[in-house]
């Protein structure tokens, strides 16, 4: 089969791949009808490729066709269209059964200290093929796959794999409340939908802050107020003028650790992913090398014992946080991975209707042919041609 391959930082290339089989009773093979490409994969084409082998395959956003199951998978059968949720997790253990799929302990990558298996993702989290091919081994397909009715395109479903399920567990942990007030750093995909998100749960006044004109624009057009923070001397004064002086109820902090702002660690960065891969692990794990602009920024913005909302991936270990500040403001913080399907059930009823409550259908801005997935990525990373979200068609 055809499959998106990490060649080496910021290459990329389709090549041929041997097909996916069952190896497993809860193995199942899904033929692929989109895959897209997140803003989580440009981690791994830029910085974080010590952790990943020439010829490993990416994506973790899948949706397609079952085409065949193992012994022990009876929920799902050949011919059903299900969407595959990038976390890798089995349904019972310890984690599962209290909802935290993401720390699944049946697919723990203990041999790194990390959390679940997830699709398409180093290393460090299991390095499983992904989704950004023609077919896909769904190991644990007992529970994982998502299954879909017809009647919408594949874009309606498919971002309940990541972007939905992230962007609503952001905006939950967020504490938003009716009548408060949001403010999202960054309006990439999970901005984005974050954002539509918290004025579906009753926030009174969302606010947003990025530089790029398509997606304060796409912003705009849903009903979020915006900051270009390229034409505010100080994105935080501008929150707290925009909130009585208080500051954001809840924050959602959805840029991680690529964010702007941050020349010292940009350098940092860049200089780990030019390393041996043994030195650059080393930097990873010890060093401070995110970019910590976003989430000063966050911190800044929230108001005395309000609540903060980590979703975009951090990588460094020893990045300096404002803990003085965090402590004097009482500020809640919660972080981590998605439990995709702890959401998935209040998630659906706003999917399958005839109206669309939460935008999805205005997301996409690129659909290309898994061919043209190199092309697609250096776009998607330049943010050039308007490109905010990019869908591959094997």
């Amino acid at each position: 089969m055809r499959a998106l391959t990490w060649q080496g930082t910021a290459k990329v290339s389709v090549e041929d791949v041997p097909d996916p089989k069952i190896q497993e009773p809860t193995d199942a093979i899904v033929r692929m009808t989109s895959t897209a490409i997140c803003g989580s994969d440009l981690h791994l084409y830029d910085v974080l490729g010590m952790y990943l082998d020439k010829g490993d395959v990416l994506g973790h956003e899948p949706m397609g066709i079952v085409e065949e199951v193992g012994s022990e998978v009876t929920h799902i059968k050949p011919g059903d269209r299900v969407v595959i949720p990038f976390n890798i997790s089995c349904g019972y253990c310890y984690m599962c059964k209290r909802g935290y799929f993401a720390q699944c302990e049946t697919t723990q990558v203990k041999e790194h200290g990390k959390g679940a298996s997830l699709f398409g993702y180093t290393k460090l989290y299991g390095q499983v093929p992904g989704g950004q091919a023609e077919y896909l081994r769904v190991p644990q397909a007992h529970f994982g796959p998502i299954k879909v009715p017809d009647g919408h395109p594949d874009e309606r479903f498919l971002f309940l794999s990541d972007v939905l399920t992230t962007s609503w567990q952001a905006a939950k942990w967020a504490d938003i409340v009716p009548g408060g007030s949001v403010f999202v750093t960054g309006l990439g995909p999970i901005g984005q939908m974050t954002a539509r998100i918290a004025r579906h749960l009753g926030a009174e006044r969302v606010i947003a802050t990025d530089n790029v004109p398509e997606r304060l624009e796409m912003a705009r057009r849903n009903g979020i107020e915006v900051i270009n923070f390229d034409e505010v001397d100080d994105v935080p004064a501008a929150v707290y003028d925009m909130t009585n002086g208080r500051g954001a109820d809840s924050v959602v902090e959805a840029v991680g650790m690529e964010a702007h702002g941050t020349p010292v660690q940009e350098f940092a960065q860049k200089a780990a992913g030019l390393l041996p891969d043994a030195i650059a692990r080393k930097a990873i794990d010890t060093a401070g090398v995110d970019r910590m602009g976003a989430l000063r920024t966050a911190f800044a913005s929230v108001r005395r014992a309000g609540t903060v909302s980590i979703i975009g991936v951090y990588g460094g270990q020893a990045d300096p946080m404002p803990m003085f500040d965090l402590f004097d403001k009482g500020v809640t913080l919660r972080m981590g991975q998605a439990h995709v399907k702890q959401w998935v059930d209040e998630i659906m009823p706003l999917l399958t209707g005839d109206g669309d409550p939460l935008g999805v259908d205005d997301l996409v801005t690129h659909r290309v042919p898994l061919e043209e997935a190199p092309q697609a990525y250096d776009m998607f990373k330049k943010k050039e041609d308007g490109c905010i979200k990019v869908v591959l068609k094997p």
